[in-house]
């Protein structure tokens, strides 16, 4: 008995010493707060306030759902974002899933499955699944999304996006 004691004593000990190192550090924290603020301005189709987060010079590089194959710069990927959210008639809603952030010094990256849905002016709606990587560089204590990757599978056989993978 004394023997499944001491090893429940330390078995305690060693997770108990490990659960700091699973903690965010700070830069994830910061980071995500800043995901939570990208959404919400994402969801209240406020572009000024989406493109804040985002490096604000013509090195930003963002790969969309949408052609072309590559935004360069933070004016072009400005205009995609009005574009996509001139789509909708009234609000969009944006479930996050799956994140995952990492950050060390100044660098950082994060990604995860947004599910997005909403009544588009042409009356269908859009209901779409897609995968999201950011990665973020720390410049005068601000943290900015350098580049953008968003995706969705693609049916080899067919050749066409699928926006409802893994539902």
């Amino acid at each position: 008995m004394k023997s499944l004691l001491r090893y429940i004593l330390a078995l305690s000990l060693i997770v108990a010493s490990a659960t700091p190192a699973l903690a965010e550090n700070k830069g994830e924290k910061e980071i995500r707060a800043l995901l939570n603020d990208a959404l919400s301005a994402f969801k209240a189709k406020d572009l000024d306030k989406m493109m804040s987060f985002y490096d604000h010079s013509a090195s930003l590089v963002a790969y969309d759902v949408i052609p072309p194959v590559q935004y360069t710069g933070w004016d072009s990927y400005k205009k995609d974002f009005g574009d996509f959210f001139a789509l909708f008639d009234g609000p969009i809603s944006d479930e996050a899933s799956d994140m995952a952030i990492v950050a060390e010094g100044n660098l950082g990256y994060s990604r995860m499955i947004e599910h997005v849905t909403g009544k588009q002016k042409n009356g269908q709606p859009m209901d779409m699944l897609v995968r999201v990587t950011d990665v973020y560089r720390k410049n005068k204590g601000k943290w900015l999304i350098i580049h953008e990757h968003v995706s969705v599978p693609v049916d080899l056989d067919s050749g066409k996006a699928v926006m409802q993978a893994g539902k």
